[in-house]
């Protein structure tokens, strides 16, 4: 049988991969790493979620719990447009090397259930973390069970979250689409009062 480490972004977008996975008859540990997760409690609201669904799936989940505001922004805030490839890359790479250090026979990601990611990306991604740390990356295309996933996500009542993940696609989410349909006005603001 064989061993799969799987990356877990979220507990909805792991239900089909999770079933898919072991359809096929292999033994199937979840792996949450989600540095990109912003604020800290949406990160925890998440990592908690995953937990009730693995508890529920009676899939094993290792948590490697690092809340990394800093490291993230480091490494993206020079260029947000590109920040998807960081992204990718260090949860592929954290992947890899604990499917390696655990003896997994390989890795894949619920990355790969979404339709609103960049599939080819992340498989360069996963290519390159495979091929640094010795580990073999399993691809599955998984969208096509993207309705099934969130059937059975909601048939458990899990936290279904609004957005991608790191603060840059909550504002995307949030901020540009009241902008989109905030009312213009006729006339000019009323002054701030004090409330002191």
């Amino acid at each position: 049988m064989m061993r799969i480490l799987l990356h877990t972004c979220c507990g909805p977008c792991t239900l089909y991969p999770l079933s898919a996975l072991r359809s096929e008859g292999m033994e199937v540990s979840g792996f949450f790493y989600n540095h990109n997760i912003h604020p800290y409690q949406e990160y925890v609201r998440r990592r908690d979620t995953t937990q009730q669904m693995a508890d529920l799936e009676g899939m094993p989940l290792i948590v490697q719990d690092q809340y990394l505001l800093e490291e993230f922004l480091a490494n993206v805030a020079g260029d947000p447009e590109k920040r998807c490839g960081y992204c990718y890359e260090s949860r592929l790479e954290a992947t890899a090397m604990a499917a390696g250090n655990g003896g997994f026979d390989a890795f894949t990601s619920t990355l790969f259930y979404s339709r609103y990611q960049n599939h080819e990306l992340m498989r360069q991604k996963a290519d390159e973390a495979s091929q640094k740390h010795g580990v073999k990356f399993l691809y599955r295309d998984f969208r096509l069970g993207w309705q099934e996933g969130i059937r059975l996500s909601k048939e458990l009542g899990l936290y279904r979250q609004q957005y991608c993940g790191c603060i840059y696609s909550e504002k995307d989410r949030y901020y540009r689409c009241k902008a989109k349909t905030k009312p213009s006005r006729t006339s000019a603001p009323e002054p701030l009062k004090s409330v002191s």
